[in-house]
């Protein structure tokens, strides 16, 4: 997710505009449970702290802030977790970078608790697991149903727009494609993260 955040900031800043993509949840805590079916990560108490719930549900309120917000608190938490190592369960970590990204984090705080917040994350999760298979991040579906999950290392600014290009044609176009993976190893061999 981290991989695909900074790719599309990236094809933002060279395209000039935001690439049409709508984030949603998607519960990781879920989709790798070993509970069973019928545990869900939603419904877990607060006490019990199911891992990336409390990201989950501040971004969910993030949204409510405005895109333009939610994009700069989404990679900033993404940044924190997948970088710096922060523990993004940790609320006063959330709320301290909802604050430097210009959110108003007593309104998020709050928005937070508002029960809808979670059936959002379920109805999300569910939606992307029953209808468009999903079963990781990020996972990007289509106008047409179609549904793509890609695992990939961000590539250079300079070679951000056109993959962007390349790979939404192939993802939302070409359904009879099921699957290309490059072999492990040799992949990622040789492949650094453009900085």
């Amino acid at each position: 997710m981290y991989n695909a955040t900074v790719w599309l900031r990236r094809v933002e800043k060279a395209k000039g505009q935001r690439p049409n993509i709508r984030w949603r949840p998607f519960a990781l805590a879920q989709a790798n449970n070993r509970n069973g079916p019928q545990w869900k990560a939603w419904e877990r108490p607060s006490s019990e702290n199911v891992r990336g719930m409390v990201a989950h549900r501040a971004g969910v309120a993030a949204m409510g802030q405005g895109l333009a917000l939610y994009d700069a608190f989404h990679s900033a938490v993404l940044q924190a977790r997948h970088v710096d190592r922060k523990d993004i369960d940790d609320l006063d970590l959330i709320l301290g970078i909802a604050r430097d990204a210009g959110l108003d984090a007593s309104r998020l705080q709050r928005d937070m608790e508002d029960p809808s917040i979670l059936e959002t994350i379920a109805e999300s999760h569910t939606e992307a697991t029953e209808k468009h298979g999903a079963f990781g991040v990020p996972t990007f579906v289509f106008p047409n149903g179609g549904s793509v999950f890609l695992k990939m290392f961000y590539p250079s600014e300079e070679e951000s727009a056109e993959m962007y290009d390349s790979l939404m044609k192939v993802m939302s176009q070409w359904v009879n494609i099921g699957e290309l993976k490059r072999p492990q190893p040799p992949w990622p061999a040789g492949v650094t993260p453009a900085s």
